[in-house]
């Protein structure tokens, strides 16, 4: 990538490099890729004549930064599980020109989609780390992550939306508004992402996008409305009527990346026309200008619809629906023109800081690469190459080489690698500016903390990290192997905010602890498979408590006689319960009266009473809410010792405890 100067004039050589990143495939000349070759050409035929816009850049006075930013959009792709999300992200990566190959999400075929690099993905046929990748559509580059929709990894959702510009929510034709999707759509107001809904599938039996759409506005409370309207379903689907161009699309092809327009179907007419006006009621109700034209019956022409549907969608005040199916590659290049359309660039979008060196105080961040450098962390992976950390930038340029200071820490950090994410794939940059997501090497922190460049203490708000829900305990087959396991559990625990790992102290059990059965199987299989560590799973020993019912009396001598100094020690007394919820659980108390039993020996005679409560006779945890009264006792000259009071303690305890089970 080239560097990003200051002046005017090499602002288009900037241009030129960010949006011919792309490299051609030899598909047809209506095919994604001829259109990004074309997208470039323009631009090479601007860099030929740079005299005339060098004097309206002057005249203009844009910052260098302005067109790039524009031309900017980063993208969650979010849904229940089995929606078509990752399908859906490989047939953009594919019209995009990122891959020149489509493969399904199982990998039947031995390769599986580019976004699960996992092999436990691929097996599954699940996404359980959210995977980030970049690519250019019609000189426009997008930012995606693509995130899990199992929601036992709903950080992997979290942490994606946090730093998120615009998001698609993915809707199953046939399965409607499931939990997940309520779950998401949640996330997405959290964090205040502006989005389009996808109703997927439409190919399938049963599909029924208009039941899915008044689902949406009833469970989700969207104010949302199709933007587009399919012909034909289910076996029948051909194509989409674009209700705001008025174009009737084909999508022909052996991926369906020959895109034919027409003219709207005639029997179609008087339907497309009841859901145009109906779109454009909805949006009115939520755009000033666009109301006013339609209260004021003036024409609606369609560059008007399109601006105030960007308008609403920014302002999240409307959600348009797109549809199609992605599996059979109908629906996804309009998608994209969508997200070009009516998602947010950087500089749209409201995000602020905390000033920590004024009290807390709210920042907006303009979003500017001229300002002061803003990252937020917000991913970690152990890599090949130690820990890779995702990198959200807000505001400023980093640089390979820079000096970075972690906020949270106050350490000074030098940026030893910059790389740019393709999946499990990295391209390396030299550097980067504001609205991007790239990815550094060889930088040590936590999810959530904040870099800059030292000209400013600014931090960012954290995202939400759900409580975990479910334990288990967890334990090497193996001795020799425990290095490894702590090893894997450590790495897992720091990756993922929602994994916890803890350790009983009465029980000695390692305890897992996460979000549920699947996300907490999956990190078992990855402790086997990329540790090489077999381990045992079973359910979190439940720590009991005994408690006494009634006062019992105990008299007990213990006398050992060997060939030395032997060991001698009577107790008497008695044990009674405490009141349930009294502040102390143990309670000693001497009563005994004269020297029957020399005061120096008193003390280990409470030791031996309080270590063996610490096994009941029932099922041999801990007595509490119990008080031990010493009355009388005995002791010898010669074979008494602290030794032998414990002891005497120890057994007078067990002996009346068993009285109590046998009673």
């Amino acid at each position: 990538m080239a560097r990003f100067p200051r002046s005017p004039a090499p602002r288009l050589l900037y241009t030129l490099f960010s949006s011919s990143r792309t490299t051609p495939t030899k598909s047809s000349p209506q095919s994604p890729s001829a259109a990004l070759l074309q997208g470039n050409f323009h631009l090479q035929s601007r860099q030929f004549s740079a005299g005339g816009n060098l004097a309206r850049a002057k005249d203009d006075k844009e910052p260098w930064w302005k067109e790039s930013m524009e031309r900017l959009r980063n993208i969650g792709i979010s849904a229940h599980i089995d929606s078509g999300k990752t399908t859906l992200t490989e047939r953009i990566l594919f019209y995009t020109g990122r891959i020149h190959e489509i493969h399904e999400v199982r990998g039947r075929d031995g390769v599986g989609a580019k976004m699960d690099s996992m092999d436990l993905e691929r097996e599954k046929g699940i996404t359980i780390q959210s995977a980030a990748t970049s690519c250019a559509w019609k000189d426009y580059q997008i930012n995606i992550i693509d995130t899990p929709g199992h929601v036992d990894f709903t950080v992997e959702v979290e942490r994606a939306l946090r730093v998120l510009d615009g998001a698609i929510l993915v809707l199953c034709s046939v399965g409607g508004v499931q939990s997940q999707s309520i779950t998401v759509d949640r996330q997405m107001r959290r964090y205040e992402v502006p989005r389009l809904a996808f109703i997927n599938k439409l190919d399938r039996m049963g599909a029924d996008p208009w039941k899915v759409l008044d689902q949406a506005r009833s469970k989700l409370r969207h104010h949302c409305a199709a933007v587009q309207v399919p012909m034909g379903l289910e076996d029948q689907f051909q194509g989409l009527v674009d209700l705001v161009q008025l174009t009737a699309y084909y999508f022909h092809g052996s991926n369906g990346e020959k895109i034919v327009t027409g003219e709207v179907p005639a029997d179609m007419e008087t339907f497309v026309a009841e859901k145009r006006r109906e779109l454009i009621e909805l949006v009115s109700e939520v755009d000033d200008k666009l109301g006013d034209m339609f209260l004021s019956d003036e024409p609606i022409s369609s560059g008007d619809l399109e601006e105030a549907i960007r308008r609403a969608t920014v302002a999240r005040k409307f959600i348009p629906v797109f549809m199609g199916s992605a599996f059979k590659n109908k629906g996804v290049q309009p998608l994209l023109d969508g997200v070009l359309s009516y998602l947010p660039c950087p500089t749209e979008v409201s995000n602020y800081a905390l000033d920590q060196k004024n009290n807390e105080e709210k920042v907006i961040l303009s979003g500017n690469p001229d300002g002061p450098l803003v990252a937020l962390a917000f991913k970690l992976e152990e890599g090949r190459f130690g820990q890779l950390t995702y990198l959200r930038i807000y505001e400023g340029v980093i640089r390979k080489g820079d000096f970075i200071i972690n906020v949270n820490t106050g350490k000074k950090i030098k940026v030893p690698r910059l790389v740019r994410m393709h999946s499990n794939e990295m391209e390396d940059i030299q550097e980067a500016h504001a609205g991007q997501i790239v990815a550094v090497f060889g930088v040590d922190c936590a999810s959530g903390d904040t870099f800059t460049d030292g000209s400013v203490k600014y931090t960012m708000t954290s995202m939400h990290v759900p409580e975990p829900v479910m334990s288990l305990a967890v334990q090497p087959v193996s001795k020799d192997s425990g290095g490894q396991f702590s090893k894997a559990l450590n790495r897992f625990q720091k990756e993922d905010p929602t994994f916890r790992v803890g350790l009983d102290a009465e029980s000695g059990q390692t305890i897992i602890s996460g979000m549920g059965e699947l996300h907490l199987d999956i990190y078992v299989e990855r402790i086997r498979r990329e540790y090489k560590v077999d381990a045992t799973v079973g359910k979190p020993r439940v720590n009991f408590r005994e408690a006494v019912t009634k006062r019992a009396e105990f008299d007990y001598l213990h006398k050992k006689q060997s060939g030395g100094q032997g060991q001698y020690g009577r107790v008497i007394g008695y044990i009674e319960p405490l009141p349930l919820g009294s502040p102390a659980k143990f309670e000693f108390e001497n009563l005994l009266v004269g020297q029957a039993i020399p005061s120096n020996f008193i003390p280990a005679i409470e030791k031996g009473f309080k270590e063996a409560a610490n096994s009941g006779s029932l099922i041999g945890h801990p007595v509490e809410y119990l008080r031990v009264v010493l009355t009388d006792g005995a002791s010898h000259a010669v074979d008494s010792s602290e030794l032998a009071f414990k002891m005497a303690a120890i057994y007078a305890f067990r002996q009346v405890i068993i009285h109590f089970v046998i009673s």
